[in-house]
């Protein structure tokens, strides 16, 4: 095993940072105090903020410019750039931060006027969304859920022709730390004829990762495959709450509606595809007999270095728990080597119709499972539809959340000879029903 190449940061809690890296500068939105909202980079323990930057001049050119935009009160307008200026800003944060950077003195002269403590900040959405889809491209959660529901014919013929989707709701998008309020809605008790109203008993989490829109395209053109990556701003991790049992009275004849519109909470960090083209790698192999993808959705270089390996992990964190003292237990650990379709070809199916996309647009990837029980990315798939309790360290069980349960996910990406990145947290708790 290669010893990993560190780039060394005069920041020093940026050295060995388990998500922020110098590698890594992934960008948000913060705040602190009473003052207006702002860009900045996460490095280490601390936020970059690039207005002070600006005001002390050390941007110059083009990095200059795409730091003018991305330090705005919201990322649309920087996701609008595309690829060059966000990678000259990249270039330029690396070399500042750098721990043999010349104008180390004076960046640690403004001391917390430029680099502001994470834990004193507020996070806030990384920018405004537009339009929400959630795709269904994680194929063993495909496989678990059609077994629970047609276990003659868990998945449906086009499944492996078309990457599924569907619109959410983008207006109860919600940062990570905003507490979300169980939902209610119709349901139909098994054995009954007639539905009733009521808060949600089947209340479940889904592992997701989200895809931030950068450059969009013109209404009635559609992005071609090889380009597809080009138009893509990052990622982060996505949590889709789901009443299951709204969403089982709700989806026929087409697919759910209030059991998914309720929240969606997002990590406030944007991974940049710079921070994760180390850890980009062949998309895995179909099963024998599958259908090549169609030639819009197919590329040799989409195939040969469209996939990442990033690691997902989800933990809970009860009630219980926290009045005993007691940390998250760790209930799922998945990978996004387990999408059958890659980011490039979400984007060009969306548009291939011609459906405009546009700068902070999110897409989700849809439930990331496993095979493996410990790998399911939900409830509703470690449970077996609710039949086969979790065992919490406790002594607790979990068919499905109960309130006060906080679900915490978070990715890793890991490669030999290289140091790891994370995206952060992605965490939000339960709160009863009105």
């Amino acid at each position: 095993m290669t010893t990993p190449i560190y780039l060394g940061s005069w920041v020093e809690s940026a050295n060995g940072h388990p998500d922020f890296p110098l590698e890594n500068l992934p960008l948000g939105i913060f705040s602190q105090d009473d003052k207006p909202r702002q860009g900045g980079v996460a490095v280490g323990d601390f936020i970059f903020a690039l207005r002070a930057a600006l005001d002390a001049g050390l941007f110059q050119g083009e990095a200059a410019h795409a730091a003018q935009v991305a330090s705005a009160d919201s990322l649309n307008d920087f996701f609008a750039l595309g690829p060059g200026p966000r990678r000259a800003l990249r270039e330029a944060l690396q070399n500042l931060l750098g721990e043999n950077s010349p104008q180390r003195a004076a960046m640690q002269a403004l001391g917390e006027a430029l680099l502001v403590p994470m834990g004193a900040c507020q996070l806030h959405l990384p920018a405004r969304v537009g339009d929400y889809t959630d795709f269904y491209v994680g194929i063993h959660h495909a496989n678990n859920v059609g077994k629970l529901f047609r276990p003659d014919n868990p998945l449906l013929p086009n499944y492996k022709y078309v990457p599924i989707g569907y619109h959410g709701r983008a207006s109860t998008i919600c940062v990570s730390g905003t507490p979300v309020r169980r939902p209610s809605g119709q349901t139909l008790v098994a054995g009954t004829e007639t539905p009733q109203f009521g808060p949600s008993k089947r209340l479940d989490y889904e592992l997701e990762l989200g895809i931030w829109i950068g450059p969009g395209n013109a209404m009635g053109s559609a992005i071609a495959i090889e380009q597809a990556s080009e138009h893509v701003a990052g990622f982060c991790l996505l949590n889709d709450w789901s009443a299951r049992d709204v969403q089982a009275w709700e989806y026929q004849p087409l697919g759910p509606f209030l059991s998914k519109n309720f929240a969606s909470s997002v990590s406030p960090w944007v991974v940049t595809a710079e921070a994760l083209s180390p850890f980009a790698t062949a998309q895995p192999k179909r099963p024998a007999g599958d259908p090549q993808p169609l030639p819009y959705l197919l590329s040799e270089r989409d195939q040969a270095s469209g996939a990442f390996a990033i690691e997902l992990e989800v933990l809970l964190l009860t009630a219980a728990m926290r009045d005993q003292g007691l940390p998250a237990q760790r209930i799922a650990l998945s990978s996004t080597l387990h999408m059958y379709w890659t980011v490039a070809q979400m984007v060009a199916h969306h548009s291939v119709g011609g459906c405009k996309l546009q700068p902070g647009d999110l897409f989700g990837t849809g439930t990331l499972s496993g095979p493996e029980p410990h790998e399911f990315g939900s409830l509703l798939e470690s449970t077996f539809g609710g039949k086969q309790p979790i065992q919490l360290q406790n002594g607790e069980q979990r068919t499905f959340l109960e309130d006060g349960d906080e679900v915490i996910m978070k990715a890793r990406c890991r490669r030999d000879g290289y140091p790891a990145i994370g995206f952060g947290e992605c965490r939000g708790v339960l709160l009863p029903a009105d």
